[in-house]
């Protein structure tokens, strides 16, 4: 299935959908074949857009075929998380109910991407209002992690259906959002590479709100050099200085900080041996290492497991723009917005000047090296049935959400990249860290990195047979 074009890297479909040895309607046609294969079974769309994508990518190849070319991402199949309102289609944010009809209206993301007349092949689940990191989701099931045919594994979540719709071949280029990890925990929990954008960077409008102090778009792909491409077509701030800012550094000229604390604490068997393998190969092909631990990670974990300023935000969304579909919130959602009927206001506002604080004292650290390296996600796709038991779910969400949640509370960009699999065979990511509005430049270090230790389709291969 890998040697398909569907795989291929978005720039080389980019070329070819342009010299006519592909087509758009041969990708959209492998994307439907895949999830006739192990879509349905794999759980990942909420709509799927399969028949209107095909009729859509014959128009796409008449254009092309007359010498019209409207973007870089025109003919690529596209997936899209379930908080995005997209023209024509019903949006849910993973709740019971479907959301009114303001949620189906484009917002300026979206609108930019539909412009480029990408295949669009459906909606992915999310968890709901994106209020969870591991993928579940008790209205409309979760996502199977595709690495393990035997047992139901979470995906990893918020964007619970972005990797796996990556991984299954029913697209190319997923987009998904990310307030404590909602991107960079699916893919590393599934095996590709994730972007989060600065937080401000792209703008959030027409997408559903978990908080806006921490909320920020996201792209999931198979490769670094898939996400550059498709980042560089999407952000309103590279303009002509585009390809520059994009360009890949020598591994030579790179200095990475490695921290000795908190991010390798309680690591599932495999996952820090892989991450540290991968670090000594960087090394050894001429990165300089340092010791650089950030300060107050602890102090931000902290805050976070108080509830941070994402469940109160989002109580206000709700009871301000939804209230009728309070009732019917899955309990676990429920149980921790409720909480914050009982917080003052002073509280909020201590929380939020606790946040800008961490945002100031990241700056000075992330200065002296062009990116910190952490393992991703600390642990091991969950089993569903190992979160039945009262309190495990809440365990297991906390610690898969651990080491990503530090780069929204500091305000930082992200990157995460596959680097093996653990002990049980699931795939482990390489967490890139840097400093805010750094976006364009980590790409390129992304690749740099890529380069050296290979992308997920060499590391990883192909994934169990259904």
């Amino acid at each position: 299935m890998h040697d398909t074009a569907i795989f291929l890297p978005l720039r080389e479909q980019y070329e070819r959908l342009r010299s006519g040895s592909l087509s758009a309607v041969q990708l959209v046609e492998t994307a439907m074949a895949n999830y006739a294969n192990r879509g349905k079974h794999d759980h990942v769309y909420i709509v799927w857009n399969g028949p209107a994508a095909l009729e859509a990518a014959r128009a796409t190849d008449g254009v092309l075929q007359r010498g019209g070319d409207t973007g870089p991402l025109m003919g690529i199949p596209v997936s899209v998380k379930d908080l995005y309102a997209v023209p024509g289609y019903p949006t849910y944010a993973g709740s019971a109910r479907r959301l009114p009809e303001k949620w189906e209206q484009a917002g300026p993301i979206i609108g930019h991407l539909l412009r480029q007349l990408p295949s669009l092949m459906g909606k992915t689940h999310t968890v709901e209002f994106a209020f969870g990191g591991l993928g579940t989701n008790t209205h409309w099931g979760t996502p199977r992690n595709p690495w393990d045919r035997l047992n139901h594994r979470t995906p990893g979540g918020s964007s619970a259906g972005a990797g796996v719709s990556l991984v299954g071949g029913t697209a190319s280029l997923a987009l998904g959002t990310d307030t404590a990890g909602s991107v960079r925990v699916p893919a590393s929990m599934t095996g590709v590479a994730g972007l989060k954008i600065t937080a401000g960077r792209w703008p959030t409008r027409q997408i559903v709100p978990l908080s806006p102090t921490l909320d920020s778009p996201g792209l999931l792909a198979h490769r670094a050099e898939d996400l550059a491409f498709a980042f560089a077509a999407l952000d309103a701030h590279l303009s002509d200085r585009r390809e520059r800012l994009l360009k890949v550094p020598k591994l030579s000229n790179l200095v990475f900080g490695v921290p000795e604390a908190y991010f390798w604490d309680d690591c599932s068997p495999g996952i820090a041996e892989v991450v540290s393998d991968a670090i000594r190969r960087l090394e050894k092909a001429g990165a300089r290492i340092v010791r650089l631990d950030l300060p107050r990670a602890n102090e931000a974990f902290t805050l976070f497991k108080a509830g941070g300023v994402a469940a109160v935000e989002l109580a206000a969304f709700l009871n301000t723009e939804l209230p009728e579909m309070i009732e019917s919130l899955d309990p676990s959602v429920a149980a921790r917005i409720s909480v914050t009927d009982q917080m003052p206001a002073w509280e909020y506002v201590r929380r939020r000047d606790v946040i800008n604080s961490l945002y100031s004292d990241a700056v000075q650290p992330l200065a002296e090296v062009d990116a910190l390296l952490t393992p991703t996600v600390p642990i091991t796709p969950p089993t569903l049935e190992s979160l039945i038991p009262e309190g495990e779910y809440q365990k297991a969400n906390m610690r898969a959400l651990r080491n990503t949640v530090i780069a929204n509370f500091l305000g930082l960009c992200s990157l995460t990249l596959p680097v093996g699999k653990d002990a049980a065979e699931m795939p482990v990511g390489l967490q890139l860290l840097a400093s805010p509005w750094q976006d364009a430049r980590l790409l390129a270090i992304g690749q740099a990195v890529e380069a050296q230790l290979g992308c997920s389709l060499d590391i990883l291969g192909p994934p169990p047979v259904i």
